[in-house]
């Protein structure tokens, strides 16, 4: 399973808004949550009713940066389950290059029951 989710670099993603660095560039976390987002709609349409998936790791390059205007573009591929634990292999590109990559593991959840416990 895999899923492809596309951004367009604003001022909101920059490092320099999200305070990860002091230049109006990609922010790395900007890069990570759309990677996230990949792998979050890549199973959601195979989980039972009232279930959804929640991150719990997630560790990533970040090879180039993208200034603000890029189209920048996430993938990730489900490479493992383990029960409730879904495994994916993620990578970012701003156009044709290769920006950023690595390995992303998200639990499965029921929401009432995570949210109960809040």
């Amino acid at each position: 399973m895999t899923h492809t989710s596309e951004l367009t670099v604003t001022e909101a993603e920059t490092a320099l808004t999200v305070g990860s660095g002091d230049m109006p560039v990609l922010a790395t976390p900007a890069m990570m949550a759309l990677m996230e987002n990949a792998a979050m709609l890549a199973v959601k349409s195979a989980l039972p009713d009232g279930c959804t998936t929640v991150g719990g790791q997630i560790e990533s390059s970040h090879l180039r940066p993208s200034k603000v205007g890029d189209v920048v573009t996430a993938r990730a591929e489900v490479v493992g389950v383990d029960g409730k634990k879904i495994m994916f292999k993620v990578e970012a590109h701003c156009g044709e290059t290769l920006i950023g990559e690595g390995s992303h593991l998200r639990f499965i959840v029921d929401k009432e029951k995570f949210m109960s416990r809040l």
